[in-house]
């Protein structure tokens, strides 16, 4: 056992330098759910927001680099300049902001968020800075096939999670099967290859997807409450900072908001080739996987080792210990776990990027699964192998160190590369916290583009281009090893 409390320190050790990734974002100073005067303190307002919601906030190349824009962006830098700080965007899926907002990730919610009696259960709103018109997207193909609300009973329609056109679609629309999606642009997509027969949007964001999907067109259905309020969510515990909020507001919204969304207009009207603007999201995203994947990799191994070897130790305690983690493990889904990891570690005091939680998640993940892989390539080794090291003086440690692992290596090579090639594929479950890799770059360029299939498919290139190189490579060290 003294072995494996040797391999502990050092896992103990490697994922505080892992901690230290953080830097990959500021840490607050003060828990991001303070009120105003701790932000002030602190020099910067975090605002969170889900980046696929055009003309309101989307991603556009501008002098060569990726920039979130977009008029609730624009909104957010006045709130940040009235309130004397600078402005810190957090990109994440839309599900995911409350829980972020309430577990102190971020101070605001700036995302073309409704104000709905659900959500004021859970934080606070401040006064409305746009009312929008509910409408449905439909294929022009379709137009005369729906001229009431009683006509989509039994169709499909789609609608983003967590939203009041989600609302709408389940209590408006009377025999309709309704789809709830993750992105506004999942709901395009889906309506454009006839996988949708209709989506609820917001008329803002509607008119946007249509204005360049030429084969689509908004349908106003005369809902009952067809305007929503759309407003800015604030911590329940933060009052001074609503109060401030409300102040921009009323200085932005009408006239000025108006000006905001003509110049988001112009940004997605930028005339560029398709590779061009955004070829360098796709090559940012493989960077970032292969980097999950790395780190997976190295921390999972040395995790999955130390697992293993308590799994075979004769200490019923380390036992038992890795026993639990490992079925634990292997009994709860990835998106779970890096859900738990994200927000968790806030609420004991640890501020990490959506970088550093993404990357700690995945290794705690690969380790239960790679500990399995060792321990049966370890049980691999004959017996006689380990009698033939103790008849030579070594004693347990120094038998397995040499003698064991060494041979059992050899055994789980090929199982081994294959948990590093879905490591590399299951990275892309990380885009729901907004960590910044392959897929989660993807739905980014669907929803600045418009084109709801190109993305995916060069998506799918970058993939298979790393999986299969990383094939080969494993392939040859297999050769080696034979």
């Amino acid at each position: 056992m003294r072995g494996i409390k040797h391999w502990a320190v050092a896992i103990v050790a490697l994922l505080a330098m892992l901690v230290g990734f953080a830097v990959h974002q500021p840490t607050p100073t003060a828990a991001a759910g303070d009120d105003l005067a701790a932000i002030q303190k602190r020099g910067y307002l975090i605002v969170g927001l889900s980046a696929d919601y055009a003309p309101l906030e989307f991603h556009a190349t501008l002098n060569g680099a990726d920039t979130i824009v977009g008029a609730d962006i624009s909104m957010s830098k006045q709130i940040a300049k009235d309130m004397g700080v600078k402005l810190q965007i957090k990109e994440m899926n839309f599900t995911a902001l409350i829980g972020a907002l309430k577990t102190g990730k971020i101070d605001l919610i700036v995302s073309g968020m409704s104000k709905t009696p659900e959500r004021e259960k859970e934080v606070n709103f401040s006064q409305p800075y746009l009312y929008e018109t509910q409408v449905m997207v439909i294929r022009k193909a379709d137009k005369a096939k729906y001229k009431s609300i009683a006509d989509f009973s039994g169709k499909r329609v789609g609608a983003q999670k967590q939203t009041t056109q989600e609302q709408l679609a389940k209590t408006q629309l009377p025999g309709a099967k309704v789809i709830s999606l993750d992105k506004a642009n999942d709901v395009i997509a889906q309506i454009s290859y006839n996988k949708l027969d209709a989506g609820v949007m917001a008329s803002t964001i509607a008119d946007s997807y249509v204005a360049r999907t030429p084969s689509l067109m908004v349908l106003d259905p005369h809902f009952a409450t067809d305007k929503a309020p759309t407003a800015i969510a604030v911590n329940k515990q933060s009052p001074a900072l609503l109060a401030q909020v409300n102040k921009t507001i009323s200085k932005v919204k009408g006239a000025k908001y108006k000006q905001y969304l003509q110049a988001a207009y112009k940004l997605q009207d930028q005339n560029q080739g398709f590779w061009a603007k955004y070829g360098n999201y796709f090559i940012r995203g493989a960077i970032y996987t292969l980097i999950f994947a790395a780190l997976t990799v190295f921390f999972g191994t040395i995790i999955g080792t130390l697992l293993a070897l308590m799994k075979l130790s004769r200490n019923w305690l380390a036992k038992a210990v890795a026993n639990v983690y490992i079925e634990f493990i292997r009994g709860t889904p990835l998106l779970v776990q890096a859900f738990i990891v994200f927000f968790g570690t806030q609420i004991l005091g640890l501020d990490l990027s959506a970088f550093v939680a993404g990357a700690i998640a995945m290794a705690i993940n690969s380790g239960a699964y790679v500990a399995e892989i060792i321990r049966g390539g370890i049980n691999s080794v004959p017996v006689g192998q380990t009698e033939a090291a103790r008849s030579l003086g070594l004693h347990q440690r120094q038998a397995m160190r040499y003698v064991i692992l060494p041979q059992a290596m050899k055994n789980i090579w090929p199982a081994l590369g294959n948990e590093f090639v879905t490591d590399i594929k299951e990275s892309s479950v990380l885009s729901v916290i907004g960590a910044t890799e392959l897929m989660f770059e993807g739905t980014v360029v669907q929803g600045a583009s418009f084109k709801p299939f190109l993305p995916l498919v060069v998506v799918a290139i970058f993939y298979f281009i790393m999986t299969f190189t990383l094939s080969r490579l494993l392939r040859l060290i297999e050769k080696r090893f034979n």
